[in-house]
């Protein structure tokens, strides 16, 4: 299989169930930091007769008990955004949700109601994409927290749920997880409306120069660096790389790690990432 999968492929029987690490738990959601940047506009989405909506492309992002014997269900849906799901009776043994709510599996969901809590009434599982495994299923943790954590709820990002599919079959078929992940985050805060132009200074609005050394200003954008910046200081060439998503040189790769570590705390208010810290202690991604 290729990376160009399709968001939402064709139907197929359900795969056995495999043994898979356990998932990594995520911290409630924050709320996101305000910026000057202007805020992305809001995409229309499809109407739905009486609030009734089947067959929508979905991936679960993160699921916690309800009662007794339900779950609440963090989805993220291609034209309706990232939306909160009651699955009922998902947690009985004999329950047919059991074994398709899982993380990084292509879905077609369906649910009713049009209050912030909706209700699951029916979720397929869809063929087409391999599984992730070790360092690759811990990105794909990493990947579904920041959209947790970022992501406005009833907000719809088609362009991003393309690139999170895309990301994911990348993963799977063991792309570099750090140029994966960068151009995911790169991706996350261009969607979100709070990624600054890395050819432009702020202010002057001059041309970024490859052989000049710049600090990025994460409400405005870059600017030469100055002596007294405790900002990381970045190279014009890393970020006109970053623009052009080319992270092939070794010095883009280092420096781009963190300049998305200081703009994404920045996003999370001084929240931190449970999956990233894992991240940094094993590989240093």
């Amino acid at each position: 299989m290729s990376t160009s999968t399709p968001a939402h492929p064709g139907i197929a029987p359900a795969p056995p169930a495999a043994p898979v690490p356990a998932p990594v738990a995520l911290a409630p959601p924050a709320a996101t930091c305000a910026s000057s940047s202007p805020a992305a506009p809001r995409r229309s989405r499809p109407p739905g007769r009486d609030g009734k909506i089947t067959g929508q492309p979905a991936f679960v992002l993160h699921s916690y008990p309800h009662k007794e014997t339900s779950l609440i269900v963090d989805v993220f849906t291609r034209e309706y955004g990232r939306i909160a799901l009651v699955a009922k009776g998902a947690k009985r043994p004999h329950s047919q949700l059991r074994g398709v709510l899982q993380t990084f599996q292509p879905l077609q969901a369906g649910w009713t109601g049009k209050s912030e809590l909706r209700i699951l009434t029916g979720a397929e599982w869809v063929g087409g994409m391999l599984p992730l495994e070790k360092t690759a299923l811990l990105c794909g943790f990493y990947l579904n927290e920041l959209l947790v954590k970022l992501l406005a709820r009833d907000d719809p990002h088609p362009v991003l749920f393309d690139h999170y599919v895309a990301t994911l079959n990348q993963l799977a078929h063991n792309e570099p997880p750090p140029i994966v992940l960068r151009k995911f985050e790169r991706a996350l805060l261009k969607e979100t409306g709070v990624a600054a132009d890395l050819t432009r200074c702020t202010g002057t609005r001059q041309a970024v120069d490859a052989g000049q050394v710049y600090v990025v200003d994460p409400e405005r954008g870059p600017r030469p660096a100055r002596a007294s910046d405790a900002w990381p200081r970045i190279t014009g060439k890393t970020l006109l790389d970053m623009e052009r998503e080319d992270y092939l040189d070794v010095a883009t790769q280092a420096q781009s790690k963190l300049l998305m570590r200081f703009l994404l705390a920045h996003q999370l208010g001084g929240g931190t990432l449970n999956t990233r810290q894992i991240l940094i202690d094993l590989m240093q991604l």
